[in-house]
């Protein structure tokens, strides 16, 4: 077999996501001696990895995800280094112990989806909002299944009303019309992902993209929209278009952490607001001076917006705490958390 030639090997690569962001992290050298690959799967115990003329499974490293960027290295590959993100979306676990989960790294656009009927809630697609902010990533709200409602401008019209300035989309995962609608955003280079319930047509949106039926997929219930775990892990498909696009398992829980900037950025209006208000430490409740109140008195703003930024303030803030006083317990105990290093400068 013939060795791929440079500009093969730059088109490989450019289709799996590669750009100059992480091309500058490493000198010519560097990158021949340990190629990038990136991790298109995480399993228990192994990691699915694609790069030039390579796709193959390694042993497991903590602290990756899939979307990550390893420089390989063929002989020890627990040695593989691990290249700064340009973006990581996270959430804080299920569970009692509240550790730190990573879903994504290095996406472009996520594209939140929920359908046009039971499944629709405000406050679950602020989360995701909050969240890809946070990221750096952009966020763009799909609601599918408008071909089984005559109400899908009522669902966009309180989708928009998270911000002015977020793209909603409104489609039948299943028409080809959804390609085109989606195509802004998947173009050649770029890394996109599906994040939303179960059963809200994630790998059927999927499917389209790649153009074949390669993602199973299975109806909701019809008792209540509620839908199927399907896809069971986060798996990054390298499409025939040079678009890398992450379908991910249905979260039905949100907990977020870390996501200060996020919330300012989703609740632009409320953070504004709360600038004029006569103490600091206003908790925008029953404080003399409070303009958030005020502005909930005239109607300009939204009580029930109101108590959902308030609630998940109150919530980043406990669950970052948390966390960061485990890891200090963790250090105590000289305990640290193993990780791959990061590469993340020119040696």
């Amino acid at each position: 077999m013939s060795l791929p030639t440079q500009r093969d090997a730059a088109g490989q690569l450019r289709a799996l996501g590669w750009s100059k962001y992480f091309a500058d992290q490493a000198t010519s050298a560097a990158l021949s001696k340990t190629p990038p690959v990136r991790i298109t799967q995480v399993h228990r115990n192994t990691l699915h990895i694609q790069g030039v003329d390579l796709d193959m499974i390694i042993p497991g490293l903590h602290g990756v995800t899939v979307g990550d960027w390893l420089l390989f290295d063929a002989d020890t590959p627990r040695n593989s280094q691990l290249l700064s993100r340009k973006s990581l979306i996270k959430r804080r676990a299920p569970g009692h112990d509240r550790k730190e989960q990573l879903i994504a790294a290095n996406l472009d656009t996520a594209f939140v989806v929920t359908s046009c009927n039971n499944d629709f809630s405000l406050a679950r697609l602020e989360r995701y909002v909050a969240m890809a902010h946070e990221a750096g990533v952009t966020p763009v709200i799909i609601l599918s299944k408008i071909d089984l409602t005559t109400e899908a401008s009522d669902f966009a019209a309180q989708a928009q009303s998270i911000s002015p300035q977020l793209s909603v989309v409104c489609l039948d995962a299943r028409s080809p019309e959804a390609i085109e609608l989606l195509r802004p955003w998947c173009q050649a280079g770029q890394t996109v992902a599906f994040l939303g319930s179960s059963g809200v047509g994630k790998s059927t949106l999927t499917n389209s993209l790649a153009g074949n039926e390669a993602i199973a997929t299975q109806d909701v219930r019809a008792s209540d929209d509620k839908g199927r775990h399907t896809t069971t892990g986060r798996q990054l498909h390298i499409l025939p278009s040079g678009c890398a696009v992450l379908d991910t398992p249905g979260m039905r829980e949100i907990q977020l952490t870390d996501v200060s900037v996020g919330l300012e950025e989703t609740f632009a209006d409320l953070h504004a607001l709360k600038q004029n208000c006569r103490f600091n430490d206003c908790a925008h409740k029953t404080e003399p001076g409070c303009a958030v109140q005020a502005a909930v008195a005239s109607g300009e703003v939204d009580v029930l917006r109101l108590q959902r930024w308030l609630k998940l303030v109150a919530e980043d803030a406990e669950n970052t705490k948390f966390l960061a006083n485990r890891k200090l317990r963790d250090r105590a105990k000289n305990k640290p958390e193993k990780s791959v290093t990061k590469y993340d400068s020119k040696k």
